[in-house]
């Protein structure tokens, strides 16, 4: 019986190596963006940063996303959004999750706990002075960490052109129905040179923000990091497009075309 547990922990210890090998970013990793509206026009800039924390006894990734406009749009149309995400080193699951954004005058403030025993999602509305408490579906994800799960289990090697990959994301108090589909292969100009990328359309909420479903276009680097490079977005009105700008702490090698 000893030996049995022994075995089961040596086991666990090598899955738990493996899983942590496989990853495509780690703490430290950062990204800036430079957002423009309708390709002309500097619009703002946003920020990725991953963390190593604890939360409630547990090991997890504590990712930030902060977002801010620059320039001309912040005197007709300032935003300041911030989004963090902490989720499970291993398996991914969010535990918490944050979302605070004023988008000209529309704002938000929310804090989710994620109980996966009871499949709860503990909400509270802080603008309102508001709680509920909302069943989410099992597995699923934030919105901030599907990016970090889709970029650890995408399986890049044997990609087909066409195919879609889809998960449950809890977004506010609802579930929803994400999808992710390869349009193909591309190589885009990038302030750090020629890159070799992964083209997505991921689907989106039509609406107050976006003109239609498949508004989104995502390019990420074709290598291990996964790493966003690109953003194009059709809003209701006009066009964003984000572009990576800087970044450091990448978990693999980033590799430039040569001319």
């Amino acid at each position: 019986m000893k030996n049995k547990n022994i075995f089961l922990i040596i086991l666990c210890v090598v899955q738990m190596m493996s899983a942590q090998q496989n990853k495509a970013f780690q703490d430290g990793e950062w990204f800036k963006f430079k957002m423009s509206y309708s390709n002309f026009l500097k619009a703002g800039e946003a920020t990725l940063e991953v963390k190593d924390e604890m939360l409630n006894g547990k090991s997890v990734y504590h990712v930030i996303g902060n977002g801010w406009t620059t320039g001309m749009v912040n005197w007709f149309f300032p935003v300041k959004d911030l989004y963090e995400s902490y989720f499970d080193k291993i398996t991914n699951k969010p535990y918490k999750f944050i979302r605070k954004i004023n988008e000209g005058g529309h704002t938000k403030d929310i804090v989710i706990d994620f109980d996966h025993a009871s499949l709860k999602a503990h909400i509270n509305n802080k603008k309102y002075n508001k709680k509920t408490e909302v069943t989410f579906l099992e597995n699923a994800q934030d919105m901030i960490s599907a990016f970090y799960y889709l970029r650890n289990t995408y399986d890049t090697k044997t990609i087909k052109i066409g195919e879609e990959k889809s998960f449950v994301m809890f977004f506010d108090a609802e579930n929803f129905n994400f999808k992710l589909k390869f349009l193909g292969y591309d190589t885009i100009e990038t302030k750090f040179g020629k890159v070799k990328c992964l083209k997505f359309r991921p689907s989106v909420l039509a609406g107050r923000v976006f003109k239609e479903k498949e508004s989104l276009t995502l390019w990420v680097s074709h290598d291990d990091n996964k790493m966003p490079l690109r953003l194009k977005a059709n809003l209701a009105v006009g066009s964003m497009r984000a572009d990576l700008i800087e970044f450091k702490g990448l978990k693999h090698p980033f590799k430039v075309e040569l001319d």
